[in-house]
């Protein structure tokens, strides 16, 4: 988005449980060399969830491999995320959608109810959760109606 202020992202709240999600690369074998994978790293990415009336946070590891023979790189596929590089889960925005429009719960409120969680996104971050939440039942729409 043209003209918005970035902030810098804070990390995680430590204190929160992690369930870790490990995705490996589909491929054993290099298809260009035949050779093997040797371990060669992690990305790791956070994303904040709620399940059921729990916090936390589902660590996504794409496990990467290195042929041993010719050097090429693979990495597990990414799972897809409602938010491109969001850290907010489905469940999550789900719950903040039910909380806005059927409980009637203002941004503000549910910006104190996760604080006393523990865990501190500001109001603008939850507004664009929202927004983009809309974004997609908007596309989502649009491929219903075209289909």
């Amino acid at each position: 988005m043209p003209g918005r202020a970035t902030t810098a992202r804070q990390p995680l709240p430590e204190h929160l449980p992690r369930d870790e999600r490990l995705y490996e690369p589909a491929e054993m074998l290099c298809v260009q060399c035949g050779g093997g994978f040797k371990y060669l790293g992690d990305d790791v990415s956070e994303q904040l969830e709620i399940i059921g009336a729990a916090v936390k946070v589902l660590r996504h590891v794409r496990r990467k491999r290195a042929c041993a023979c010719c050097d090429r790189v693979i990495q597990g596929v990414a799972p897809s995320q409602p938010i491109e590089r969001g850290i907010a889960g489905p469940g999550l925005l789900a719950q903040n959608i039910v909380v806005k429009f059927a409980d009637h719960q203002p941004l503000y409120r549910q910006a104190e109810i996760y604080a006393r969680q523990g865990v501190a996104p500001d109001r603008s971050a939850v507004a664009r959760w929202i927004g983009a939440c809309g974004a997609l039942v908007r596309r989502w729409w649009k491929h219903c109606s075209a289909t």
